[in-house]
């Protein structure tokens, strides 16, 4: 999955894809790099970031959309949101995915909508939200209140009828440095809730402050920690550098096939 982020204010490449030549062209090079979908969000979620409105998610997202459609219909399009009426609004431009970072908890509308439609459906952790939740982060016990909110929605979705589920731990989303990794090692847990794992650990600061570094020189730590979550089972990677993560799939195939 290639990130593509329409947003002034994005920790890695804020601002770079704000306008749609530039989005469609960076869409065009991961298609030529192999990517499986694209993921597009036009709101932030960096930590300390600030909600916009749905008229400004809506002026930044719909123009990208009518021209993927246009040039690359083919291409398996998410759109990374939390409002229910941009979720409406992306599937009918042609998305099929939609990922929340909020899990259905920001709009109570998120998940009737997306239960009625069987749309796939990336549910993540946080804890808080993206303008707090790296300040004062507590958990009474981190394994089981992760497990079980997963638990949880996972029952809620079925009850609804929902079967396109993929789950995301939500690296960075209220979580220190040191249980970001420990979530490393909770992936086979999560695995054994529901089989899709999706892992968004790109050049994000579980990887850079841990190297001393910063984003843009992330990458090798972003190649090798996708390695071994994809070793603990995790079969979507959400990642900006989309060549990169091709060769990191490939050279595993290759390993577990050769074996």
């Amino acid at each position: 999955m290639g990130i593509l982020n329409i947003t002034p204010d994005s920790f890695y490449d804020g601002g770079k894809y704000m306008n749609t030549k530039n989005a469609i062209n960076q869409i065009e090079k991961m298609i030529n790099n192999g990517v499986d979908i694209v993921d597009i969000g036009a709101a932030s979620s960096r930590p300390f970031s600030k909600a916009i409105t749905i008229d400004e998610e809506r002026k930044r997202l719909e123009p990208i959309l009518n021209e993927v459609q246009k040039k690359y219909p083919d291409t398996t399009i998410s759109v990374d949101t939390y409002k229910s009426e941009i979720a409406k609004l992306a599937i009918d431009l042609g998305a099929t995915i939609i990922n929340d970072i909020y899990g259905g908890n920001y709009d109570k509308e998120m998940l009737p909508f997306i239960a009625k439609n069987n749309i796939p459906y990336i549910l993540m952790h946080m804890k808080g939200e993206p303008l707090d939740m790296q300040k004062n982060i507590k958990y009474d016990h981190f394994e089981n209140e992760i497990i079980t909110f997963f638990k949880e929605k996972k029952i809620k979705l079925e009850s609804m009828g929902h079967t396109n589920l993929i789950i995301d731990p939500g690296f960075g989303f209220g979580k220190t440095l040191k249980q970001n990794f420990k979530l490393v090692n909770l992936i086979p847990k999560i695995k054994k809730i529901h089989k899709n794992i999706l892992v968004g650990i790109s050049r994000k600061s579980m990887i850079y402050k841990s190297l001393q570094t910063n984003p843009y020189e992330s990458l090798n730590g972003t190649s090798v920690l996708n390695t071994i979550c994809i070793l603990n089972g995790a079969n979507f990677i959400r990642v900006h550098d989309v060549k990169e993560c091709k060769e990191v799939v490939k050279m595993i195939n290759l390993v577990k096939n050769n074996s």
